[in-house]
This record gives structure tokens, C-alpha cells and sequence, in this order.
């Protein structure tokens, strides 16, 4: 048996009044992702548990199979796993963005989307500055990147802090958002001295003259600890990809056992190489069980805001991955099975994520339809079939039983 988990990363979403107040969802044209919808079983899923912020690393170790609150230990050590960064006892990693702030707004989360290689340059200088036998600064994938403290004095005190995203406050000011609890103040000095070493790098001053915002400041959030976690293959028997351009799928990937693949030309953009993605997934499964493959670029097009680029990246998914795949699968004239859904809503509108249920198709073998017409909100809110928990669906996916009916 051969098992596909496909995930658009925030593709659900709200009516839009420019499409008529309709979803991306419905407008795009994804007939592959429609044809799973109609001839599966549809349901409504929570992948957020209750206590959770609506974030990416809750939801993709949900549906992974992963209860968050047996598992989930911060988002900065899940990342560090793919960047080859060791974690010890006591250690905390941080995600640190490159932002944009102007008089005090958050006016771009991820700094124009700056490229890896000035990033790296200007991760360089920050780490120069402020990195010390304690705190070490490390370059990822364009605006994502971590910071470590060794500092055991500190670690309480860090984990007991809370960090807003920097997605989260677009638009809105800096202050009133700023890390509060005991690590607070030790946090905000190295984010504002970061300014400082920002400001004369010649990386910002290239970008300023071309007309796209600078890295003017780092931005500390997602703290956590090092994760101790069971193999994927432990839990569910199989092995097998992690297909995505972010550190953190690949990262959960790593601690979990399953191998991360890089593609070439993969981006965790609009740019991003769909097709590189499915001829991957489709080579993995030629000697793996499972693959895992997850798109960004819908997510990021929602925090921008940006409808079109939304529907873009929806119907490339569905084109380049979805498609090939499923062709693939059904040439192969072996069983197999689907599950498909997105890790949380990232509306347009809101442009966050939300923590909305979500909901999902599975389709394949041993599968019926459940008489639901296509992959959309609306569609999908019809179903009577849910799990209240993501974090059943992987076993759902590789075993034989069936979803429940919704409580009404």
C-alpha cells in the first residue's frame, strides 16, 4: 500500500468580495483536487487542540499523527533539526525573522521576502554583533532564521515569555506587541540593537536604493526546547519523504524519521518549483510507503494578502503535484491512499492564520464517496463525517477504520 499526505499550507479561507464572495478555493480551477473531494470521504478536522495558538507547527505535528500536547515543545527546535543545529539540555532555540518596522509598524514580516544569500550576509553581521559565548545566530531559508541561547540562567525565563509572530501584527505597531514575562527585557535589548547593525549594512542599503524594503531588524519568536518524540515508522509501520522547502516540515521531518527531500528550485514562495515537487514525490514513492508533500506558497499569499497569487498557488498544486501524482497512483495498479487538507485557514482578509476546523478528503482504496462535490469550504461544511482530532487522521490514513459522524 502506498500512502500520499498532500498539504496546501493555509489554503482554506474566507469569501472574498473581489471574487464575488467566493474562496480561493472556489474559484481556482483544481479539478484534481475536486476529483479526490467527489470520490472520497470529505470531514471536518480540528488541527489545532484547544490551549494552542493557530500555528503551523501545532497543526503539521497534528497531522502528522502527533498530539501537540504529549509532543510539541516550541517551534525554534524543529527548525534547527533541519539546519543540522544540535540542541542540548537546556538550550532554547528561537525562529528569528528579518522584518520591516517603520515608525514603530510591522510593515513586512519577512522583509520584502529577502533572498537566502543577503540574508546570510546580514545573519553574518547580527551574529558578529550580538553572538557571544552564549547566544548564536543561524542562517536558514530568506527571511527564516534562528537564534540559540546557551545561557542555562536564562532558560526558564525565556520559555516563560511570550513572543507574538510577526505575521501576526502586519499593519499594526511594534510596542504594544513586543515580548512580555520574565526573558522580555533580554529579548527586546538584542531586537533593538539588532536595528543598529542593521541599519549600515550594505545589503539594506542595495535594497533601499532598489525600492524594496530592508532587513532593519530581527524579530525572536517560537522559543522551545529540544523535542523528544517516537519515529514516525514506530507509530504507524511505514517509511518514507518529507517533501517541503520550510526548515520546519523538513525539521519535524528529521526528528520523526522520515527523509527530507530538497528539491531543487524549492523556495517556500510563489516561485516555488511545483513541478520539481511532484516528480520528487512520485520518484520517493517508487521505493517508499508514504510521502509527505507541503506547499507554502498558499500560506504566504494569504499573510500578504494577495487573492490572485492565492488562487495561483492553488491551482499549480493542483497541476504539478496533485495531478502527477494521482496519475501515477493509478497507473501503478497497486493500493493506495490519499489524504489530502490544509494545516489551517490563512484568510486573505486577515491575512494570519485563524483556528478554524479545517477540513479534509480522503480518497483511495477500501474508500467510498460521501457524496460531497468538490474541495471547498462551502462543500466541505455539508459532510456529516468528522474527527474532532487531527492527530487521528495518520492512523485513520494507514489503518482501516472510518470516520465518525459529526455531532450535530
Amino acid at each position: 500500500m502506498k500512502y500520499v499526505l498532500l498539504v496546501p499550507d493555509g489554503a482554506c479561507d474566507y469569501p472574498v468580495d473581489e471574487l464575488g464572495g467566493k474562496t480561493p478555493l472556489e474559484i481556482a480551477k483544481i479539478p484534481n483536487m475536486h476529483f479526490i473531494a467527489k470520490n472520497g470521504e470529505v470531514g471536518i478536522t480540528n488541527t489545532i487542540p484547544k490551549g494552542f495558538a493557530p500555528a503551523s507547527d501545532v497543526a503539521n505535528l497534528s497531522i502528522l499523527g502527533y498530539d501537540p500536547a504529549k509532543y510539541y515543545s516550541g517551534r525554534g527546535p524543529l527548525e534547527a533539526a533541519n539546519m543540522g543545529i544540535e540542541i542540548a539540555e537546556g538550550d532554547v532555540a528561537f525562529r528569528c525573522n528579518f522584518v520591516t518596522i517603520d515608525n514603530d509598524i510591522m510593515i513586512d514580516y519577512s522583509a520584502g521576502h529577502i533572498t537566502s544569500k543577503e540574508a546570510a550576509l546580514l545573519i553574518d553581521v547580527v551574529n558578529e554583533s550580538l553572538g557571544s559565548e552564549h547566544i548564536k545566530f543561524y542562517h536558514g531559508v530568506g527571511y527564516r532564521h534562528l537564534m540559540v541561547s546557551k545561557d542555562k540562567s536564562l532558560t526558564k525565563a525565556l520559555l516563560k515569555t511570550k513572543c507574538i509572530p510577526p505575521h501576526d501584527i502586519t499593519g499594526f505597531g511594534v510596542s504594544k506587541n513586543l515580548p512580555k514575562g520574565p526573558g522580555a527585557k533580554f529579548l527586546i535589548d538584542l531586537m533593538e540593537k539588532s536595528k543598529a547593525t542593521l541599519h549600515g549594512a550594505e545589503v539594506n542599503r542595495v535594497r533601499i536604493d532598489l525600492k524594496e524594503n530592508p532587513a532593519n531588524s530581527i524579530w525572536l519568536w517560537g522559543q522551545g526546547t529540544i523535542p523528544n518524540m517516537p519515529k514516525f515508522k514506530d507509530k504507524f509501520g511505514i517509511n518514507g519523504s518529507i517533501i517541503s522547502a520550510v526548515d520546519l516540515i523538513k525539521g519535524i521531518g528529521r526528528i520523526i524519521g522520515l527523509e527530507p527531500l530538497d528539491v531543487p528550485g524549492a523556495t517556500g514562495y510563489y516561485d516555488t518549483n511545483f513541478k520539481g515537487k511532484g516528480e520528487y514525490a512520485i520518484k520517493s514513492l517508487e521505493k517508499n510507503d508514504f510521502v509527505f508533500v507541503h506547499i507554502e506558497a498558499t500560506d504566504e499569499a494569504g499573510h500578504n494578502g494577495d487573492t490572485r497569487a492565492k488562487i495561483a498557488a492553488l491551482e499549480n498544486f493542483d497541476k504539478f503535484i496533485v495531478g502527477p501524482v494521482i496519475e501515477y497512483l493509478k497507473n501503478k495498479k497497486e493500493p493506495f491512499k490519499v489524504l489530502m487538507l490544509a494545516d489551517h485557514y490563512t484568510p486573505v482578509k486577515v491575512k494570519t492564520h485563524t483556528r478554524d476546523p479545517v477540513f479534509f478528503a480522503m480518497y483511495g482504496d477500501g474508500i467510498k464517496s460521501n457524496g460531497i462535490g468538490a474541495f471547498t469550504e462551502a462543500e466541505a461544511a455539508k459532510s456529516s463525517i468528522a474527527r474532532p482530532n487531527a492527530y487521528d487522521l495518520m492512523a485513520l490514513l494507514v489503518g482501516s477504520r472510518h470516520c465518525e459522524p459529526r455531532t450535530k
